[in-house]
């Protein structure tokens, strides 16, 4: 979080390769050839192993994110290289100076963990050929993707955090922790509600696991409908981790306190799994959509490939957008105070504590919301509606049972997600005070979460079914 412009800088001179002026253009000449090769050959190979079925094996699954990754990582340096180098200025500004470094160390950090992977699935191939398709399989090559990416990003970040605190100013002019002030609970019945919170994380992690574990185990659930249910059911755990375990720990041990490093890492991660939550929303909306407007095409349509993209898109959507929060808030210094006014730290809360011009922040905030989260709240109206009118058609008894025990559940975690967003940010109220704030974010941080088990648990057919299925072959072995 920079101080002003007086003692910090906004820029950074970048010095480039050591060749002369007068072989600048021969070398940006050549340099540019190499990184269109690099383009386009990897976008061959993604083309080819995308159009072969032939190539659709876990090998070439690898490959194929191995070849997007070498596409994005000499994309993080090579045109800006390019760019100074015919231009003949050599300077990089702040932001884009710290971009370079999170995308530099994520994309080096995936290709390190794609190459491992590969090298695992050589090993299976030559040392356990007979078991090769068993022990390869698509979900394990997709959980070893998800993982590269995951470690990958974490690993970005944090480099990326330390390096921006490491660019602050001395801490005689900024602050080093925040104070979180928590609900809005009299000291005395403290203990009760940190009984209550943890019971609800608890309630929460074992629900969603529960889900997950259900769906991975049953072949019955092996359907687009559930294959989005499983994300968004991890989604919810990581969602209440992010600052359920921290509030119970200052509730237990009276203290209110939250390093700097804490807090921006509460703020990327919990903007990061909520944009997840609202794109996995709108997915599993599609699904019922086509499931119901289209259902001789379905299988076609909701194609595994088409899963699949859907969701490294909502992750890969929901990073960028969480990290551009970060960065401009790393930007910001606090000269006004550090008590945050809520139990966790808020990107808004935070905007309002700070001493800088947050002008551009508030922009982002604006139209970064309307794509992440308004964008798709519509997405989910439009298909509801097309629903809507494809059950009016026909109407009877029958059709409307089915279709309502087919996107109930769905309806249900919908409404309480975006209820509890809409009346905090949509509805105007004279009374938006600190409490109300707090208060509503917990029914969309911790509340849902916790009862989406329960909606597609009680009100699914094929899970509770699924739930029996294991139990009894459980007792029976």
């Amino acid at each position: 979080m920079r101080m002003d412009n007086e003692s910090t800088v906004s820029e950074f001179i970048l010095l480039g390769l050591p060749i002369r002026a007068d072989d600048q253009v021969v070398y940006s000449a050549l340099i540019l050839a190499m990184y269109l090769t690099t383009v386009l050959g990897n976008l061959l190979i993604i083309l080819l192993i995308r159009l072969n079925s032939h190539l659709h094996t876990p090998m070439y699954f690898f490959l194929s994110h191995l070849a997007l990754t070498d596409i994005s990582f000499s994309s993080v340096t090579v045109p800006k290289m390019l760019v100074n180098m015919l231009t003949h200025s050599q300077s990089i500004p702040y932001a884009g100076c710290v971009s370079q470094v999170y995308f530099f160390t994520a994309f080096a950090s995936i290709d390190s963990f794609l190459l491992t992977s590969m090298a695992y699935d050589r090993y299976v191939a030559i040392c356990h050929p007979l078991h090769y398709t068993i022990i390869m399989n698509l979900s394990l090559c997709i959980l070893l993707v998800v993982i590269s990416w995951a470690l990958s990003l974490v690993n970005a970040l944090v480099h990326t955090l330390l390096l921006s605190r490491a660019m602050r100013m001395d801490n005689e002019s900024t602050v080093s922790e925040f104070i979180l002030l928590g609900l809005p609970i009299r000291a005395e019945d403290q203990g009760l509600y940190s009984a209550l919170f943890l019971a609800m994380y608890l309630t929460t992690v074992l629900g969603n696991l529960l889900i997950i574990l259900l769906i991975r185990l049953d072949s019955h659930l092996h359907t687009p409908m559930y294959f989005f249910l499983s994300h968004l059911a991890f989604t919810d755990i990581s969602f209440s981790s992010v600052a359920s375990p921290k509030m119970v720990m200052n509730m237990l041990t009276k203290s209110q306190s939250i390093s700097y490093a804490g807090c921006i890492t509460q703020v990327y991660f919990f903007s990061f799994f909520a944009d997840l939550e609202s794109f996995l929303l709108t997915s599993m909306a599609y699904d019922r959509y086509v499931a119901i407007c289209h259902p001789l095409h379905y299988s076609k349509i909701m194609s595994e490939k088409l899963c699949i993209l859907l969701v490294v898109v909502s992750w890969a959507l929901s990073n960028a957008n969480s990290l551009v929060h970060t960065l401009l808030l790393a930007q910001l210094s606090y000269l006004r105070g550090n008590i945050v006014p809520h139990y966790f730290c808020d990107l808004s809360t935070l905007l309002k504590l700070s001493s800088s011009d947050t002008t551009i922040n508030e922009l982002v905030i604006l139209v970064l919301g309307n794509v992440i989260i308004t964008l798709p709240f519509i997405c989910i109206v439009v298909s509801y509606g097309l629903i809507g009118v494809t059950i009016l058609k026909t109407p009877t008894i029958k059709g409307i049972c089915k279709a309502f025990s087919t996107c109930g559940s769905h309806l249900c975690v919908v409404s309480l997600y975006y209820g509890a967003i809409i009346g905090l940010y949509c509805v105007p109220s004279s009374n938006n005070t600190n409490d109300k704030v707090a208060i509503v974010a917990v029914i969309y941080a911790a509340v849902t979460p916790m009862l989406n088990p329960f909606i597609y648990s009680l009100r699914n057919q094929d899970m509770k079914g699924a739930l029996r299925n294991i139990l009894s072959q459980r007792i029976f072995s």
